[in-house]
């Protein structure tokens, strides 16, 4: 192996060190599965290594990562053998009544599980990752104003599925303002 081979595999293992984590999470609250948020999580780190020689790491590396897990996600949810059902040998369990307090930010996530895919990726985007109205555009490949109305109708679809929960007074929750 060439140094230049050596020195582009260190530096993209400190990237994946230090990061793996957050873009595992990000998946899990695009898609709401842990077992899917690593395959989401894993195929955009190999698209990312790919693509490693050609990217400009003196930029924000982080906004082209997050571009690449929610496109992965995006994709990932068009393919039939992910939407086939299940069968089991039994009936699940069915969930118990919502519980109150540090609880709630798991009714939160369980609720966004239920958002359609793009409302939950700008959701996720713009309020969890913190991007901007731009960013978010650019991350999903949309414009500034398919941004807003998405974020606003996943806020409204959360809130209902929340209400439906039992969860009446979601602290914390964004409350719609998509200025930035």
């Amino acid at each position: 192996m060439t140094e230049s081979a050596v020195q582009r595999d260190e530096a993209f293992r400190d990237y994946v060190a230090a990061r793996a984590e957050a873009l595992r999470f990000t998946a899990y609250l695009l898609c709401g599965d842990w077992h899917e948020a690593e395959d989401i999580a894993q195929t955009a780190l190999i698209k990312l290594y790919i693509a490693w020689n050609r990217i400009d790491h003196t930029g924000s590396l982080d906004s082209y990562v997050r571009r690449i897990v929610t496109r992965t996600f995006l994709n990932e949810r068009r393919r039939s053998w992910r939407k086939r059902e299940r069968l089991m040998d039994e009936p699940p369990e069915t969930a118990a009544t919502a519980p109150a307090g540090p609880e709630q930010r798991m009714l939160i996530w369980a609720a966004l599980s239920k958002v359609p895919k793009r409302q939950r990726a700008a959701l996720v985007l713009r309020y969890w990752e913190d991007l901007s109205l731009d960013e978010t555009a650019e991350a999903l490949g949309c414009s500034v104003g398919n941004v807003k109305s998405q974020c606003a109708r996943g806020l409204r679809t959360l809130r209902e599925l929340l209400a439906a929960q039992g969860v009446n007074d979601a602290k914390g929750m964004p409350t719609g303002g998509t200025t930035r």
